[in-house]
């Protein structure tokens, strides 16, 4: 059975190992919990965006970063449903006393809190647990009791990796997403998620920009106007394909067209108040493995990157 659990410990073990060169840090709550900091009172790097991207996808990935146009980042997944739902999904939101943050990570496998694991059919059985915030601040021990209740761990085993959003590590792991934006795209559209067999992306990286809220625009724009998809799937028919293939990419949105902060501040900083179909890549393919028949719809939009970017 796949452990992403497993997988993940084994990389933030290293991550820890090699904290010096990552330029992040670590510590150990009085509780056993060990928390990783990549990008709080650290600058993290491009590497240790690679590992958290990485981790997030419960080991199940390769992350690439390259220098063309723009710095983008390559991800390849394999399992991309138990990768990239069942585990890199930001879907578990954390609220304890004042510290609030949304979890990603393999640790979701093990909480099983959200309605989304009773269509994967998917769940993880480690001791060990670990969950990526995207914050400023530290998680504390009644954080670290509230999480391993509910994922059936001991505190000292579990791991907890906090990065802001405006920080290298956290323009790398966001752009990371890309393949999974798709994935929960298709799985909102009614399609089999567990058909894909591989998924591949590309995403321009964002420059860090100079706070979180900024950030959050930015990153999104990577994903929604310059992230590309190809998805390998068996096991359902062209026709189906076909039926869904142009509602997948962002473009399909009636919200599209607008750098994402600009519509947020339209919607009085409410998420829930845009159209959640304009998540999703720029441009989807999905390649029939089984007819060799391949689908495309979408394309990556210059000028919102360069309005959104500045470069």
């Amino acid at each position: 059975m796949i452990s992403v659990n497993d997988s993940a410990t084994a990389l933030v073990d290293e991550m820890i190992e090699k904290k010096e060169v990552l330029s992040i840090d670590s510590l150990t709550l009085e509780n056993g919990t060990k928390v990783i900091d990549a990008g709080v009172n650290v600058n993290g790097g491009a590497e240790a965006g690679k590992y958290l991207t990485k981790v997030c996808l419960g080991g199940l990935a390769e992350i690439h970063l390259a220098q063309e146009k723009r710095t983008l980042i390559r991800v390849h997944v394999d399992h991309p449903a138990i990768a990239c739902m069942a585990s890199q999904y930001a879907g578990w939101s954390i609220n304890v006393g004042n510290f609030s943050a949304m979890g990603s990570g393999p640790a979701r496998a093990l909480s099983q809190v959200e309605d989304l694991y009773d269509d994967l059919d998917y769940q993880d059985d480690s001791d060990s647990a670990v969950l990526v915030l995207e914050t400023r601040n530290y998680p504390n021990e009644e954080v670290a009791e509230y999480i391993t209740e509910k994922c059936g761990v001991e505190t000292e085993d579990l791991y907890l990796l906090v990065s802001p959003t405006a920080s290298i590590v956290g323009s790398v792991q966001i752009s990371g997403r890309v393949v999974e934006t798709g994935v929960h795209k298709l799985h909102e559209l009614d399609f089999d998620i567990k058909s894909i067999v591989t998924g591949i992306g590309s995403c321009p990286v964002s420059p860090v920009a100079s706070n979180d809220l900024e950030a959050m625009g930015q990153t999104n724009d990577c994903v929604l106007y310059g992230g590309r998809t190809i998805y390998f799937v068996e096991g359902v028919g062209d026709e189906e394909i076909e039926e869904i293939i142009e509602k997948v990419p962002s473009s399909a949105s009636e919200d599209y067209g607008k750098p994402f902060l600009e519509l947020f501040e339209e919607y009085e900083r409410d998420f829930f108040k845009i159209d959640p179909h304009l998540f999703s890549p720029a441009q989807i393919t999905i390649n029939n493995i089984e007819t060799g028949s391949i689908f495309k719809a979408g394309e990556v939009n210059e000028n919102l990157l360069e309005k959104s970017l500045g470069i």
